[in-house]
């Protein structure tokens, strides 16, 4: 009887576990677009007939080799079904765009598919050694190919600049290498080190390559994501048009800024919020444009009349900024002064772009706006 109790209760607990850690109900009631085929239905998902090829290059999949590799990957992916949903739609914004600058280039489509697997197609992923944005470039290649990353922007975020960077690599890397195939391996590992296998392993053949793990799967991964977004359907993904997302539409304008200057500004002269303009425009660090330059995306709809709002905002900021600054005494410290304003301490060390660590002493100016601290918006 305790031994019937205790089985009941585990799976009580393994299905409140499953609600509560992951916010999916229990199997049975599970909508059938995120229910996993049965393993008679994925056994029969999985026979892919061919001709199968990556950017015109025919896969190999008479190589029983090759079947395997490419079987595991399209398996773990059809069973990772929230992930592939959020892929299908996420590609009603984002692939238009890469399908257009691949037709300008005269590139293969396939190449698009790269995007899904580095990033499931979103700026803020970073990787453990470093590489960032939609095309995980990291910093010394993303500089290598025009981006503009420093302490102020990070254009690997920036979806169009870093698509652009992105063929221009991977244009290189078929110059050099003379296959796409090749090309997508050494955009993931890295063109030297695949020189070098190539060399020593005596074959120029992706599919016979001993490479490390992550590139031996890469191109398999890409193939995969290639069948089920070509025909989604087939594995039970049936999205209809209104459930993509959309391109988001935006307008461009050029600031140039005398100083460093609030990003919220720029918010407020658009008609929006903080976070809009962040989304939009996910390169810009932190809170402040720096002095120089900018390009920037706003809401289409708030193009009209912006230069003259911003522009009149920028002159209010400016008077406010020299009434505002604030001269240490001795004894206090950031905290007593955060205290004194009623402003708290995050937004203190953000204005003066300190840290938490940061020391003060008398004399020292600190810029602090305490009827922000009170506004409460």
């Amino acid at each position: 009887m305790k031994s019937s109790v205790k089985r009941i209760f585990r799976v009580s607990c393994s299905m409140f576990c499953l609600v509560v850690l992951t916010g999916t109900p229990a199997r049975g009631d599970l909508p059938p677009i995120l229910e996993a085929p049965s393993s008679s239905s994925m056994m029969s998902l999985m026979k892919i007939t061919g001709p199968l090829d990556f950017c015109g290059e025919p896969v190999p999949l008479d190589d029983p080799d090759v079947r395997e590799r490419l079987e595991r990957e399209l398996i773990v992916m059809v069973w990772n079904r929230p992930q592939v949903i959020l892929w299908i739609k996420r590609a009603g914004r984002y692939m238009p765009h890469i399908e257009e600058v691949l037709k300008q280039n005269k590139m293969p489509g396939d190449l698009k598919y790269l995007a899904v697997i580095e990033s499931s197609l979103t700026s803020q992923v970073t990787s453990s050694k470093g590489a960032k944005g939609y095309w995980q470039f990291m910093e010394s290649t993303g500089k290598r190919f025009g981006l503009s990353v420093d302490a102020h922007v990070d254009e690997r975020r920036n979806f169009y600049a870093s698509t652009k960077a992105a063929l221009r690599y991977l244009k290189e890397l078929y110059a050099m290498l003379g296959s796409w195939t090749l090309a997508a391996a050494a955009y993931n590992m890295g063109e030297e080190g695949l020189k070098a296998e190539m060399i020593m392993q005596k074959t120029k053949n992706y599919y016979r390559l001993y490479l490390p793990m992550e590139t031996q799967r890469y191109v398999f991964r890409a193939l995969s994501v290639k069948i089920i977004l070509s025909n989604p359907e087939k594995y039970g993904f049936r999205l209809a048009k209104e459930d993509l997302y959309i391109p988001v539409s935006f307008a461009r304008i050029e600031l140039t800024c005398e100083q460093e200057t609030p990003l919220s500004l720029v918010a407020q002269a658009a008609g929006t919020s903080f976070k809009v303009i962040k989304e939009l425009n996910p390169e810009v660090k932190g809170y402040y444009l720096a002095k120089g330059r900018h390009i920037l995306s706003i809401p289409e709809n708030s193009a009209e009349g912006f230069r003259e709002r911003y522009e009149e905002l920028v002159r209010e900021w400016e008077s406010a900024y020299k009434e505002s600054l604030y001269v240490v005494k001795k004894g206090e410290t950031l905290s007593s002064i955060a205290a004194k304003f009623g402003v708290p301490l995050p937004a203190l060390l953000i204005w003066n772009h300190l840290s938490s660590a940061a020391k003060i002493k008398p004399g020292d100016r600190l810029l602090i706006f305490p009827d922000e601290g009170k506004s409460g918006r």
